[in-house]
């Protein structure tokens, strides 16, 4: 099993990806990743079955979550109740964000 997991290599690929998040270890009670928005870029994520927590590398914004919004920065940690609406915008700067599920990502 890897144990190891090289993030900025993740980031960088999204840069070039259709894609703006990359889950990089999916198991069957945590699933983790990166999520990656350029500037103004849209985040178009809908609901999880999973309870999630967010936290911030870097960048600014907003997350939207069940209808409130939250300002976002480095270094900040969110969570996000399973079957919540939830949406990061109004970034201004590349925004990085590493998630942890509390299940797998389906």
């Amino acid at each position: 099993m890897k144990i190891e997991f090289d993030t900025k290599k993740y980031v960088k690929d999204l840069i070039k990806s259709k894609s703006y998040f990359h889950t990089f270890l999916n198991m069957e009670n945590m699933a983790v990743g990166v999520l990656r928005l350029a500037p103004g870029q849209e985040d178009t994520q809908s609901t999880h079955a999973s309870d999630e927590v967010y936290y911030v590398v870097k960048g600014d914004g907003f997350l939207n979550v069940g209808g409130k919004r939250y300002a976002v920065s480095a270094g900040m940690s969110y969570f996000v109740a399973k079957n919540t609406e939830h949406q990061f915008l109004g970034n201004t700067e590349e925004l990085v964000v590493i998630y942890f599920f509390s299940g797998p990502d389906s």
